[in-house]
């Protein structure tokens, strides 16, 4: 059964990994990779990524992409958005701090965002406004 809007955008608050997945070129399947993301209450979502990835780059080409969420219990559910950049910037400390507790227990946080940030102060945060959505609620096995 598909999801309401209300269930949709719920969904996406909760902390799931996502699968983000862009055109990757001619002749080639999508690069499709897990990834932390956060969604904001105006329906945006952002990912954070290295500068110079391999991601970032075919993301800047293809000037979209697509993030799918799912669960396996309470039952099964998953969302999937997809739709064009609408911002690249600088990512901030802060907000590796915010991406990373969204993830990560209160004491692993300021450890991780310690080690990150300093091995990859090269960080960008690239928004999306999704455009398409697909969703279902498969139930229970």
């Amino acid at each position: 059964m598909a999801l309401t809007r209300a269930e949709r955008e719920a969904f996406l608050a909760e902390p799931h990994i996502a699968a983000i997945a862009v055109d990757a070129g001619e002749g080639r399947a999508p690069l499709t990779v897990p990834i932390w993301y956060q969604y904001e209450p105006d329906g945006t979502v952002w990912i954070m990524t290295e500068r110079e990835s391999r991601k970032n780059a075919l993301i800047s080409a293809a000037g979209r992409y697509s993030l799918m969420v799912d669960r396996l219990e309470p039952t099964i559910r998953y969302v999937s958005v997809e739709g064009p950049v609408i911002d690249t910037t600088s990512a901030t400390r802060e907000q590796l701090q915010e991406i990373s507790a969204r993830y990560l227990s209160a004491d692993k946080v300021d450890g991780y965002v310690d080690s990150a940030w300093k091995e990859h102060d090269t960080y960008v945060i690239v928004r999306m406004r999704p455009e398409r959505w697909v969703s279902s609620d498969l139930g229970t096995l």
